[in-house]
């Protein structure tokens, strides 16, 4: 029991008074003598110990009544000990990613929580929440109750780790206050062990929501290839957690056009893939549906087939080029070739690569043509040739970078690493290949390289990247190499080219970093615009001479189909986003309590424990009535005790 005025207390010495009174009153019975003395002895005896056992019994009712409204006054309480004289901060993160889409035995999981925490939060506490995509600092009930009611399901998840750190920044350090963490979410299951930093000044409570079911039906990814008879599929690849189904129905639209229907088949927890051909060089802003009532935000994916832009290319040759025009097809491509005497320096305004196909000397003017290009966003692949001007090709390379190259070498050397992760082999190879027949030079440049592509066996650099520039350090022709003869040859310069123009996908990710060009020059001012039916943004853009290079991360937060404006409004494409797929596993981590932090099933079991465990019993009530009752129990001691 404590006090929360302890000083009242000194005043149970004034109890010392009325003891010492009756101890030292010295009041004497009046003798009467009578004929029958022995009579009279036994009455006085009799008295005396009747009249004894009555004052003990009315101090003790005195010292009784005083001491309980003594208690009264210092207002005993019984509380724990570490939360008297703190003050509470809690921080309560809700999870609003789309898996709270699902349902609970009361409804779903997000919807189900704020209903809780706005019955069950006391209306004048004070606490700080967030979100996935919002923040409420040091808000009461009424405050973020409109809030919370609008809050709407996001694409983009903090991790667990992030939002406890986001958590204890906003609770800050402070040692006179009971710091509480609260995490309520469904807590699915991620690539890495659920681990939460530990800190034992912290309380932390996880309430984990869990659905009825888990089953669900979720549209993954969607891909484009083309069958042996050449035409274009496109390929919808379905997953199915916890159930089997029989003739799921997909549905494919341009724009809310149904241009085709089929049914699929899934096995429990498996995939299914299912196509559907489209038409050639017609332009198409796509939709593929399926029906799953319980998690909707993936039944549904975007795609978007734009009219082909063709990536313009300027080769300057003094080799054979027929593996240029091989490789850079009519149907993506538009090539310009020409020796260094006939070219028209005016090509390379509006070109995207220009390729030096084993020029032997490289000319100033040249240089400084290819100068302004490569600033304003142009790729260069750059060929030398055998016993070629090392001095122009120093000049070349060192106007954009210090790794150029040095001596050459006659040195028969194979190529045999590849650097599967650069971005130019993205996707090419489904395994590293370690067993091919290695490709071999017989003469090649030294060079200071440090982004290495492709490498020789004693891993110097056989083609490197160095700002927008590919180089390759030696000459490729027929009598000095067989790379031509290489299955490496088609996806490294196939996919310079494509780089040198990133034309859009069919679809992106939301959350993930996206890049890709459009072929527009804007001018000075210009800008171009994300616009849908629900929103509209400007992304993080570059403007070139002959292209905008956009970059996308965080933004757009909706999935769907956008149209990319210029200020004037006039639209030069359409580009499509999709949600992140990970979401649709509806697989849980299984928490306990531990020593760290401790588990709860719902908001209101864990507000009904928190409250117990800070609540403060005051009993100076109960003292005043047990003054009140010893009071009573003097008055009937007086009255009737004879």
């Amino acid at each position: 029991m404590q006090f929360k005025h302890p000083e009242f207390l000194y005043a149970l010495f004034t109890l010392l008074i009325p003891i010492l009174v009756h101890l030292f009153q010295l009041r004497r019975f009046q003798k009467v003598n009578f004929t029958n003395v022995q009579f009279l002895k036994a009455v006085t005896i009799q008295t005396r110990k009747s009249s004894q056992i009555k004052k003990w019994l009315t101090l003790l009712a005195r010292l009784l009544v005083m001491a309980a409204v003594i208690f009264a006054f210092a207002q005993p309480f019984l509380a724990l000990e570490e939360i008297v004289g703190k003050t509470s901060k809690t921080v309560l993160y809700l999870d609003n990613s789309f898996s709270m889409q699902a349902k609970g035995s009361k409804g779903p999981l997000l919807k189900r929580a704020i209903q809780e925490i706005l019955s069950d939060l006391p209306e004048e506490e004070t606490i700080s929440l967030f979100t996935n995509t919002e923040t409420f600092i040091d808000v009461s009930k009424q405050d973020i109750q409109n809030d919370l009611l609008q809050i709407e399901y996001s694409s983009n998840q903090l991790s667990y780790p992030a939002a406890y750190l986001k958590a204890k920044q906003i609770l800050g350090t402070s040692q006179e206050t009971i710091r509480r963490i609260i995490m309520v979410s469904d807590f699915q299951q991620k690539e890495n062990a659920f681990t939460l930093q530990k800190d034992t000044e912290t309380k932390t409570h996880l309430v984990q929501l869990q659905p009825v079911t888990s089953q669900n039906l979720a549209i993954d990814s969607l891909y484009l290839e083309r069958n042996i008879n050449n035409d274009l599929i496109l390929n919808v690849l379905i997953s199915n957690i916890d159930t089997s189904t029989e003739n799921t129905s997909i549905a494919l639209y341009n724009n809310d056009k149904l241009i085709a229907k089929t049914a699929v088949s899934i096995p429990k927890n498996g995939t299914a893939e299912t196509e559907f051909r489209l038409d050639e060089n017609i332009k198409i802003n796509g939709r593929v549906t399926l029906e799953d009532p319980a998690i909707t935000f993936d039944n549904s994916r975007y795609f978007t087939i734009n009219t082909p832009e063709k990536i313009k290319v300027v080769a300057i040759n003094e080799a054979d080029d027929n593996f240029i025009k091989n490789i850079f097809t009519s149907d993506e491509f538009a090539v310009l070739s020409s020796s260094v005497e006939r070219l028209n320096y005016n090509d390379l305004n509006n070109a995207n690569l220009v390729i030096i196909n084993e020029v032997k000397q490289i000319p100033v003017s040249l240089i400084n043509a290819l100068k302004p290009f490569v600033d304003k966003g142009g790729t260069i692949c750059f060929i030398p040739a055998i016993h070629g001007d090392l001095v122009s090709y120093q000049s070349f390379i060192s106007g954009y970078s210090t790794q150029g190259l040095l001596a050459e070498t006659i040195q028969e050397k194979k190529i045999t690493s590849i650097n599967f992760s650069h971005p130019l082999y993205r996707g090419v190879f489904d395994k590293k290949i370690t067993n091919f027949q290695y490709p071999k030079v017989h003469s090649y440049y030294q060079a200071n390289a440090s982004n290495i592509i492709l490498s020789f066996e004693d891993n110097s650099p056989f083609l490197y990247k160095t700002n927008n520039i590919y180089v390759f350090t030696s000459a490729i022709n027929q009598e000095n190499s067989n790379f031509k003869n290489s299955p490496l040859i088609v996806p490294t310069l196939y996919n310079i080219g494509k780089r040198s123009l990133q034309l859009t996908d069919i679809s992106y990710t939301i959350g993930q970093i996206n890049s890709y060009d459009v072929p527009i020059s804007l001018g000075q001012d210009g800008i171009l615009s994300l616009v849908s039916d629900q929103e509209s943004i400007i992304p993080l853009q570059q403007s070139f001479s002959t292209k905008v290079s956009i970059t996308t991360n965080e933004v757009p937060t909706r999935a769907g189909i956008y149209r990319i404006q210029d200020k004037n409004n006039s639209v030069q494409q359409h580009v499509s986003y999709n949600y992140n797929s990970a979401e649709s596993d509806l697989q849980y981590y299984h928490l306990s309590t531990t020593k760290d932090y401790q588990v709860s099933q719902s908001v209101t079991e864990l507000f009904d424990q928190i409250k117990e465990e800070t609540s403060v019993n005051e009993l100076w009530k109960w003292f005043v009535i047990f003054a009140l009752l010893f009071l009573l129990i003097e008055i009937l001691l007086l009255k009737y005790l004879k």
